[in-house]
């Protein structure tokens, strides 16, 4: 909270691995490759509350454990109450269901005409292309399928989803999401952007999150050829 939260309060360097070189620490693939996804790799860099380690041994039944080390600086290790600390890290709190919650509290499975499409309003979708994040984001509202830690087997069916929107002309607006789409490979997000350009749409946006797990090398990669707009996504 103000004054604590001003920008140059924040985790300086590289933290714990500050002897990585810089031309690694900013390649989005080394963040991906370093992340801490188990309870013995978290307690190894911060002391946990009861709660925040009975939430990671829950995780695998309910959304995985994934946190970049870009990410895992800001947290601030004195605080379990830390804002972006509560963003990543579990707590045993996740596995209360209170009565009448629903796996899809945004009922898009009820609107889903082919997999991985939810079309709710007349002339935009959802197209869900990945069931990955960088780091998962504890409130996130599709943790069904995010991770795969429930069991969902999610597997984009882009082809189907491209079909689908081309035969769809009165869509006009298309939001990729997730998982987040910008962990797509360049190739195959330009090719998926491209596809959709040529087709009816007439606005193309990507709900991401990478930016705030990569640090500055979240302009981690050239976006590709075709025009994408990035929204936040939660």
């Amino acid at each position: 909270m103000y004054p604590q939260d001003l920008r140059e309060n924040w985790h300086a360097g590289q933290g714990r691995w500050k002897d990585v070189p810089a031309a690694e620490w900013n390649d989005w693939h080394w963040q991906l490759r370093n992340r801490i996804t188990t309870l013995a790799q978290l307690e190894e860099m911060l002391e946990l509350t009861k709660e925040e380690r009975e939430g990671c041994l829950f995780a695998p039944h309910k959304l995985s454990l994934s946190i970049t080390p870009h990410f895992f600086n800001l947290i601030d290790p004195k605080d379990p109450n830390c804002p972006v600390r509560r963003q990543v890290i579990p707590r045993i709190e996740e596995s209360y269901v209170a009565p009448g919650e629903s796996e899809d509290p945004v009922g898009e499975e009820g609107t889903m005409p082919v997999p991985g499409i939810v079309h709710r309003y007349p002339d935009r979708v959802l197209f869900l292309v990945t069931d990955r994040c960088a780091s998962y984001c504890r409130y996130c509202t599709r943790s069904r399928l995010v991770s795969n830690a429930q069991a969902y087997d999610f597997h984009p069916e882009l082809e189907a989803g491209l079909k689908y929107i081309e035969e769809h002309t009165e869509i006009r607006d298309v939001l990729l999401s997730g998982g987040d789409p910008l962990l797509l490979s360049d190739a195959k997000l330009d090719a998926l952007l491209g596809r959709l350009a040529r087709s009816s749409t007439s606005s193309s946006s990507a709900s991401a999150r990478a930016s705030r797990s990569f640090f500055r090398s979240a302009s981690r990669r050239s976006l590709p050829r075709s025009s994408v707009s990035t929204a936040r996504s939660g």
